[in-house]
């Protein structure tokens, strides 16, 4: 009798612990809170009001900055979209991840296209890993682009990287490419929201990934067509700079000035905003917004006559590392967790996104040892918390590595001149080259060396294209790497 009563209890609370550790399991589950990253494509900061902005209309980012932290200097690693992207999504540099340059139409579509994070742990992988339903809705651009990649469930993007316009284009869509005649930045908008609801009742990651505002090319010669027409027709736009066109410009240097394209891209800056806003509504409809994690940022910035200059550092001969190739926007928001109103001045770069982010949601330790990672982790700093931080981020394109500190910038060339030196607090255009003066050689010594150091902790051999390595994309200074080719995986050498 005692024998079967102590084996019935035993029986007890093995269960009772069972469904008491599954239930902190599940509560543990349900405290991390959703993300919703959201990305736009050739996008300076500049351009928001939360950043000083008075002539374009960003109600909807200017109120989400207001329920969130604003960093005032942040800065992407590269000029273009394929290697900030991939940058973005493993903490990975270049010379790491193997995304030199923007991705040709080849590695996206057709037999030769391949997923080129398929190697690293991303950030959906590890979401989707962690029990996360992951969307994509929006631009992709890291090859491989018709099939659902690392870990998304639901995917919606383009079947390239370019924006010729924003209406009757070609879209993937349940494996399959269609023209669609909706307005991108709409469609992105519902897909975004309709992923949001099919899923309100699980842990959510949605990377909404505008391909606006842009900036370039034909897009940019389409007719205003959103509702910010009537309005924007009629303004001159004088956050605009109307400054003389440097001899770097290669592709739009004829652009400063050009009403039109001036209020294309401020137009569709606002139907960024819009799609935004009904995002930010769809989470407070259902509940969901305290307990969901809003990012916004950009892949990289881009200048609109700054400096005169128009485009980001692949529209220059030589390739370039200014800032308004550098500068974007970065806001985290999650109320109850998150400092409220605050504009954070601390240097940070899009490579250190990948560890915050991880170690916010608690999932610190699924950051992979190797390849180790430049960034760092300021998670602290968004709860209101101060945190030793040192003031310097690091650049990487193509033939074109950069140091910049709050004061001072060092760019370095490889097979191709000048190297530059610039002074930021005293040149802030980023002119006067001090590169060759006597009196700042010990600083530009130093800068170099900072540099040196960093690109030999890091660089991957396998992907280093300044000792030999291969690249995933084409390389616009190919002339410059005699010894660099195009990698593709070994089953599509076959």
């Amino acid at each position: 009798m005692s024998r079967f009563f102590n084996s019935s209890v035993v029986r007890c609370l093995i269960v009772v612990v069972a469904l008491v550790s599954a239930g902190f399991l599940q509560a543990a589950q349900q405290k991390r809170p959703n993300v919703v990253i959201i990305m736009t494509d050739n996008h300076g900061e500049w351009t928001l009001g939360c950043y000083g902005n008075k002539d374009i209309k960003t109600p909807h980012i200017d109120q989400l900055a207001q329920e969130g932290t604003l960093f005032t200097r942040a800065f992407a690693n590269n000029a273009v979209c394929s290697p900030t992207r991939a940058t973005f999504l493993t903490g990975l540099m270049p010379c790491q991840h193997g995304v030199h340059c923007y991705l040709r139409p080849r590695i996206q579509t057709g037999p030769d296209s391949y997923n080129t994070l398929e190697e690293f742990q991303t950030i959906p992988q590890i979401l989707h890993d962690a029990g996360y339903v992951c969307g994509l809705s929006g631009k992709w651009h890291l090859g491989d682009n018709l099939y659902p990649q690392e870990g998304f469930s639901y995917w919606i993007t383009k079947p390239h990287g370019a924006s010729s316009g924003f209406y009757d284009q070609e879209v993937i869509e349940d494996e399959k490419i269609h023209k669609e005649p909706t307005y991108l930045t709409d469609l992105w908008t519902q897909h975004g929201i309709k992923f949001i609801k099919q899923n309100q009742d699980k842990p959510f990651f949605l990377f909404l990934a505008y391909n606006g505002p842009y900036g370039l090319g034909s897009a940019m010669k389409e007719p205003i067509k959103n509702r910010f027409k009537e309005e924007y027709e009629q303004l001159t736009f004088p956050s605009f700079p109307r400054e003389k066109a440097q001899p770097w410009n290669f592709n739009y240097g004829d652009w400063i000035g050009d009403l039109g394209i001036i209020r294309k891209y401020a137009a569709e800056v606002s139907g960024v905003d819009d799609g935004v806003g009904q995002i930010m509504q769809t989470l407070k409809e259902l509940g969901l917004r305290e307990n969901t994690l809003v990012i916004f940022t950009a892949d990289q910035g881009l200048s609109g006559g700054h400096s005169g200059y128009w485009g980001m550092g692949d529209h220059t001969r030589p390739l370039t590392a200014f800032d308004w190739t550098l500068t974007i926007p970065l806001i985290f928001s999650q109320p109850g967790q998150i400092v409220e109103g605050a504009r954070q001045k601390m240097m940070v770069a899009n490579y250190d996104v990948y560890p915050t982010l991880l170690n916010y949601l608690g999932l610190e330790d699924k950051i992979p040892a190797k390849p180790a990672r430049p960034g760092r982790n300021f998670a602290p700093v968004l709860k209101g918390k101060q945190i030793p931080w040192k003031e310097e981020v690091f650049y990487e394109f193509e033939n074109v590595r950069a140091v910049r500190t709050p004061e001072w910038k060092f760019i370095e060339r490889y097979h191709e001149s000048p190297n530059e030196l610039y002074h930021l607090t005293q040149d802030s255009k980023e002119h006067n080259n001090l590169i060759d003066d006597a009196q700042y050689k010990q600083k530009k010594d130093e800068l170099k060396q900072e540099l040196d150091q960093f690109f030999a902790r890091y660089a991957d051999p396998k992907w280093d294209i300044w000792n030999g390595g291969q690249s995933k994309t084409v390389l616009m200074t190919q002339k410059l790497f005699p010894k660099t080719y195009l990698y593709l995986p070994e089953q599509k050498k076959k």
